[in-house]
Order: structure tokens, then sequence, then C-alpha cells
């Protein structure tokens, strides 16, 4: 589950609203696709079995580690699998239609945006000639400020175009009235991926490697070698006092009620009295309202405490550093080198920074991920496979509310409610129906970063002015081009976007127990999102409210326990145990989309013959499917990490804990009790 939260709000930079133009369907092409030069999709092949392995042992083992074998990190990636070559074909697509458009010198509109980032993003000597001249501006209203009233002025004002590192601000739909937009202030401040990183004594090696990077990014930005060093260590401290009062990436998963909470501008301007969210709202534009999230309000107390004690040097220090640091993808190649040492190669174990086309690509998906979405629709997404999905997930729908209906653990009043929601989920495939309205957006081929400077104020100003406003239901939280899928608890729908609608996910020319397989347990894994630990606390219209009687939430509650208990069973071959708290929510929806999609699948294919494939049952190529979705090689670095921060259970245990707890699964490969994959008695887990 990607909760919208931290889409719009920590991430408010990335989308803005204005009139959208309807769009049905695709426009009619104007791109030309060479598919010779795609990469190959990943397919579930009988030659990629290990027969040594025993899938009643290990099936991500047997379906996967001949392959993983074979399939080794590329040296500009940090993983490696079914989701990355997806997206490296994505990436191909999107690069023929780059370059088309950046070709055509009389585009306007959306062609012309994608085309002006493109080719500024390209001309590395244009950009290598103007270092850190484009943050000039930027480091002088830094190095003039004298005080915390200063300091406090200057966020505000740079908040106002939308570079805004300390702290998320943006729309997002009231828990309490969903179809209303209120605005959201959230933690942010730290460069490190989460606030146990400055703690724990096993990030001492990262933690000692950021401050030495801090240090580089000063140097490269002026500050003399000495002085960089003194002020990285002040940096270091100052980040260090904002995670004591952050909460960590598991705190904010497992409990969704952090993002919400309501006050009124007196009481925010009464907790941070140096930074009066009054006058802020002002700055933005926004008008005052009556409420306002002011998630983690020990964060926003603790911002206010510093500019009213702490020096205006380690102010000055701290923002010139993530002011640069956050530019330095766009700048000249000593930036953008030390940005991947550091965040990269240090933290995730690349060994090579990806080609230039490649980070250009990136930039035009963060910034105008949706406007090159158009682009992309027109010649990479049939159109019968809206028609094929649509089927899928009505499909779904009816075996989710059968499951529903025949849960034997739930009582009546609390299963009526479980329905309603059911019946009340909405779905957006391949694309959305009204398209982002971009003018308004202005981009040349002068500079590179100052056109994401612009589309970053751009997409600020345009979520800004979604506060106060009705919930626009159109919108889409990913573009279609991104290999993702995602459920909105906020407005009670799943959400899937063309580039995943790929195989080994879907293929409209597959059998049916191969698609069940894959996006059939993607879509019943978003669907059962709406019954997750989290989302089960919305009701049907979006609404964060309790719909459960006390001895169904205590139920649900001891069955969600022993799914802990199964992950935190599990350890990676270095000896790296995985947090099954953290991951509940992902795991929840794995097992409840996996079961939902092999009830579908059986009554899709009720009444035929099995057409043992290859020697295989229909059974069998079911799992082996899901199996293929989640096979994936990490760097150290990288496996390291995602246990660290990451909600989702790393991709060869997503493989094997779902099957592990299905009696269809065990009787499909003939799996004898007491093997590893057959999970008994008090250990087999059944939720939805």
């Amino acid at each position: 589950m990607l909760l919208p939260l931290a889409i719009a709000v920590a991430l408010a930079a990335c989308s803005k609203k204005e009139d959208a133009a309807t769009a049905q369907a695709p426009a009619a092409p104007e791109f030309k696709l060479d598919e010779s030069n795609l990469p190959a999709v990943n397919r579930f092949a009988l030659a990629d079995l290990d027969t040594t392995k025993d899938a009643c042992v290990d099936l991500a083992g047997f379906a996967n580690d001949k392959w993983l074998a074979a399939n080794p990190i590329p040296s500009d990636r940090t993983s490696w699998g079914a989701f990355e070559m997806l997206d490296e074909r994505s990436n191909a697509v999107q690069h023929q239609l780059v370059e088309q458009a950046a070709a055509d010198a009389g585009a306007t509109g959306v062609k012309k945006i994608v085309g002006d980032l493109w080719a500024t993003g390209m001309d590395e000597a244009k950009i290598n000639a103007q270092g850190i001249q484009p943050l000039a501006g930027h480091l002088a209203a830094i190095d003039a400020l004298a005080d915390g009233a200063a300091v406090a002025e200057y966020l505000r004002t740079s908040a106002a175009k939308g570079e805004n590192f300390l702290f998320g601000f943006g729309a997002e739909a009231d828990f309490d009235k969903p179809g209303l937009n209120i605005a959201y202030a959230m933690q942010g401040g730290l460069g490190l991926p989460d606030s146990k990183y400055y703690f724990d004594a096993d990030k001492k090696d990262i933690r000692d490697a950021y401050v030495k990077h801090i240090a580089k990014v000063l140097e490269l930005s002026g500050v003399a070698a000495a002085d960089a060093q003194k002020q990285a260590a002040d940096v270091m401290a100052f980040e260090t006092r904002l995670a004591k009062v952050s909460k960590s990436n598991e705190e904010m998963s497992r409990d969704v009620s952090l993002y919400y909470h309501p006050v009124t501008l007196a009481d925010a301007d009464a907790l941070a009295p140096n930074f009066p969210w009054t006058k802020f709202f002002e700055s933005q534009g926004v008008a005052a309202p009556e409420k306002f999230s002011l998630a983690i309000p020990a964060f926003h107390q603790e911002v206010s405490k510093a500019l009213g004690d702490t020096d205006a040097s380690v102010w000055r220090s701290y923002l010139r550093f993530h002011t640069v640091d956050g530019a330095a993808p766009y700048l000249s190649d000593a930036f953008a080198q030390e940005s991947f040492n550091f965040y990269s190669k240090t933290l995730r174990g690349q060994k090579e920074m990806k080609p230039r086309w490649k980070r250009v690509l990136g930039a035009i998906n963060q910034q105008a991920g949706e406007a090159l979405g158009q682009m992309y629709v027109q010649v990479a997404f049939p159109a019968d496979s809206k028609a094929k999905m649509e089927a899928l997930v009505a499909n779904l729908g009816t075996a989710l509310k059968s499951r529903i209906e025949n849960l034997e653990w739930m009582s009546a009043d609390t299963k009526a409610k479980a329905l309603t929601k059911q019946a009340a989920f909405t779905t957006k495939i391949g694309y959305p129906d009204k398209w982002r309205e971009w003018s308004g957006l202005d981009t040349a081929r002068d500079s590179y970063i100052g056109n994401v400077l612009a589309a970053q104020e751009f997409n600020y100003r345009w979520n800004l002015s979604k506060i106060g406003q009705p919930v626009d239901k159109t919108e889409w939280g990913m573009p279609p081009q991104q290999v993702n899928a995602y459920y909105n608890p906020l407005q009670n729908e799943i959400v899937f976007p063309a580039a995943i609608l790929q195989p080994p996910f879907f293929d409209p020319a597959a059998s049916d127990e191969v698609n069940y397989g894959g996006i059939g347990a993607v879509i019943g894994h978003e669907m059962t999102h709406g019954y997750d630990d989290q989302g089960s606390r919305f009701g049907p219209t979006g609404k964060f409210e309790n719909w459960w009687t006390d001895a169904d939430a205590k139920g649900f509650s001891g069955r969600t326990d022993k799914l802990i208990a199964q992950f935190d069973g599990y350890t990676t071959a270095d000896g790296q145990k995985l947090n099954g708290r953290h991951t509940l929510g992902e795991n929840i929806a794995d097992l409840g989309g996996l079961a939902t999609a092999y009830d579908a699948m059986k009554k899709a294919t009720d009444g035929q013959p099995d057409p043992m494939t290859d020697g295989l049952t229909r059974d069998q190529r079911f799992f082996l499917n899901w199996a293929t979705v989640w096979r994936r090689n990490f760097t150290p670095e990288e496996l390291k990490t995602r246990i660290a921060t990451d909600e989702h259970a790393l991709a060869q245990f997503r493989a094997v804990g779902a099957p592990s707890n299905l009696p269809a699964f065990a009787a499909a490969f003939k799996c004898e009790p007491g093997k590893p994959m057959v999970r008994e008695g008090d250990a087999k887990v059944v939720i939805w």
C-alpha cells in the first residue's frame, strides 16, 4: 500500500491541479515506437525451474534460483528482477518518445515541456559550464540569514517556490470528510533514509559516510575544506536533534492515525511560536483554514525551538547543504557524482551511475510524469488490455465477496460492513479518464535546473490550489508509465497503471492461470489493502472510522499477530532478520490477494479440462507465476537498506510467505505435512 498521504504531502511538489481536459481514450498517435529496440519482458518459463530444489521446501528457490544465478544485477542498478525488467522496458519506450518530442521545434503543450526538459537535461556541456552558478541566488540569500526570524522567513519564501526539505506540506483528503481536501504538514528534514539511522549501532558506518558527504557537498559549493568539516558536524548534530522527535518508517506505516492531527491555526501558532503557521499559510497564498493536520506535532515544536536557540550559522550550513544536495543531480558532473557516491553507491551498493539519459528520464517522471504519460499510452497500451483487466477485476471482486461472506471468525455485523466496503471499491486501469492541464508551466532550452525548479514550483502551486476544494476523484497518484499499483484508502480505490499490465503480471495472450497468478494476485493484493491492519481503519467512503465490533477487532489482531510471527521467523542468507510488524500490511495483502486470485481462477476455469501445459497442472502454473513475479536479486547494501526502511518484505519471502498458508498450494505440489512450505495448526495464518 502506498498511502496517498505519502504521495501528496511528503512529495507535494510532484503534483499540481488545473482544469483537466477530457481524454476518454489516448489521443491519435503522433509518436512512433520501434518495438524491435525494446528489452524483452520476463515471463515464466519451464526452463527457469531449478529441478534440484523442492517446491515444498522452498518455492522461491525452485522457481527462481536458476534464473537469479543467470541474471546478475546490472551495474547501474541495486536490484534486478521482474519489476526492474519492466521498468527498463518502460524507460526504453519513454526514451524514444522524449527524443521525438525534443526534435519538434514547434512543439506545444506537454510535448514542449517534455522536450525542453529532455533537451536541457541532455546538454551535458552547458550543465558543466554553469557549475554552481544556477544556485548563486539561493546561496546568497542563505548567507544573509542573521537570526532565527530571518531563517523562518526564508523557510516560508523558499517553500512558496516548492523548495521545502524541512517538512512536507500539501493537500490531501480529510480523514473525517474524505470528499474534501485539507492541508497536511508532515515531518521531514533528514538526509538519511530513516530516523533510526541516526541512532542504531549497526548504522554508524553510514553516519560517518554521511558526514563526509555533507562536507564534500559544502566544499563543492564553495566552502573551504576545514570549514566544511566543522559545518558538516553541525549539520549532522542538527539532523540528529530532528531525528529524536521524528517517527520512524515503521511507526508511520503501522499507525496511519499519525498522519492526522487536526488543529486550528491558533493551536499551531501556540505550539510553534517561532514558526507561526498563520504566517506560513499567508506566505503560501492559502486561505486561513478552519483546521489543518499538523502531523507529528513534537517535530514541529522542535523546529520552533531550534529557530529560537540554534545559532544562525548552523541554520545556514544546514540550508546550504540541503539546497545544493537536493539540486546536485541537475548540476555539473562533480555534484551529480558526489550525490551518486553516497546515496546510490554507499547506501545501496550501486556500482555505476545510471547513464545520463536514464537520469534525465527520472527527472521528467518526477516533475512532469503525467505529461509524459499522455505520450506513453498512445503507443504502449493496447486497447483490449483495459477490457480484459476490467473482467479480471470483476472476477476478483466476486471472489473477495465470497471469501468475506464465508469467514468463520467474523460476526454478521462486521461482515456486513466489510461487504459494503467491497461493493464500494472503484477501479482505475491504464491511464486517467482526464488528463492534467499543464498550461502555465513555462520551460525553455537554456537551463536544465531552471526547468526542474520551474516545474517543481508549478506542481507545488497546483497542489496547494486543492486545499479547501472537493477531492477530484479522477486524479491519479502515479503516471501510466510507472511499474506499480496502489490502493487509496481515502477514496477506496484500486489503481493499475499501464506499465505493469505486461508479463509476468498480465498477458492478454496467456492462459488464465498465468494471469490470475500474476496480475490477478496483484488485483487481490490491492483489494485486500482495504482490509489490512491500516486500510481496515477506513470505511467504504474513505472516512477514518471504526466499523469493527470489539470481538472481531480482537480476533483480527490475533490472526495478524501470527503473520507477524511468521515473517519475524525469516532470515536472509547472511543472517539478517525480517521485521514482521513493519511489513505486516503488505503481508496481509499478499495472503488475501493470492487466496482471492486462486478462488477467482478456479471459478473462471470451472468445467474446463486441465491443459497440463509442459507437464504442469493449472494450479502449479498459477503458483509458479506468482513466484516469478517475486524473483529479485539485491546488492548486499540494498538488502540491508530495504530491511531497515521498506514496509514490503524481501521478494524471496513474499514468494513463499502467502503460498505456505494455502492448502491449495500443498495440494498442487503434493507437499507432505511437515514440509517448510506447509504451515499447519496454530502456525497457519488465515485472515481474509
